[in-house]
């Protein structure tokens, strides 16, 4: 018999989002934008598979791989890899689809053909106990 624990594991959630300004030079923007991007993603896992936005208790690693820039168009991926009771640990990566191309135009863009990885990170996002009062 698979538990409800069970059937949330493997759920995948994706969110794209151009960037549009960086915060430092050379149009550089800071990997606080990612983790920001990476805590939208997992409260979508959490109303999926549990219908509740959860809160994220913590992340057990987060590396920096690549530099993001503005113009870039950003895909981050999550996926719970495993399923407690009430914790959810999920596993996050950011990778840049369309790279600006500032040498071209102030507006040209690129496909990159092999995604690069900016950011990876895991963690673990703890939704409330189940309210047997008010659940159907």
């Amino acid at each position: 018999m698979v538990t409800v624990s069970e059937e949330k594991v493997g759920l995948t959630v994706t969110h794209r989002r151009y960037v549009a300004q960086g915060h430092y030079g050379g149009d550089l923007v800071e990997g606080a934008y990612v983790l920001g991007i990476f805590g939208d993603v997992a409260t979508e896992l959490c109303i999926r598979s549990d219908g509740d936005e959860g809160l994220f208790a913590a992340y057990d690693s987060v590396s920096f791989l690549a530099p993001l820039y503005a113009g870039d168009v950003l895909e981050a991926v999550g996926t719970i890899v495993a399923a407690g009771r009430r914790s959810r640990r999920v596993e996050l990566e950011a990778r840049v689809l369309c790279r600006a191309d500032r040498a071209r135009s102030a507006s040209a863009s690129t496909v990159l053909a092999d995604p690069i990885v900016v950011v990876r990170a895991s963690g673990t996002v703890v939704v409330p106990p189940v309210d047997t009062q008010h659940s159907g």
